[in-house]
């Protein structure tokens, strides 16, 4: 079984920058690919990153050239990097991690991201 936790949201300036961190616990990181979502209030969870087991990486619009998503397939971990945030970028953030045999996919808590103008 995977139990993934995130952590590093909280409250930003317009402009500033965050870090979310999912830590990856069980078996054979290195077979999921990693994904980053994010849910506003009243709106449908939409995805904002996707990197692949060999750092391949895919963006929404609306968040590239701003954010980065990157892994540790040694510390079984994967962030994303946000810069230059905006109020529209408040949401809650969850981090998925789905296996290349397409089997169960697993999903983090959330964290929050409140972004102030």
């Amino acid at each position: 079984q995977v139990q993934l936790v995130e952590s590093g949201g909280g409250l930003v300036q317009s402009g500033g920058s965050l870090r979310l961190t999912c830590a990856f616990y069980g078996n054979t990181f290195a077979f999921y690919v990693m994904g980053w979502y994010r849910q506003a209030r009243g709106k449908e969870r939409e995805l904002v990153a996707t990197i692949s087991s060999g750092g391949g990486t895919n963006y929404a619009d609306s968040v590239k050239g701003r954010f980065t998503a990157s892994r540790d397939n040694v510390q079984n971990t994967a962030y994303l990097q946000m810069n230059s945030l905006k109020s529209e970028d408040t949401a809650v953030y969850y981090c998925n991690a789905y296996p290349i045999n397409r089997a169960q996919d697993y999903w983090g808590q959330g964290t929050q991201v409140t972004v102030s103008s």
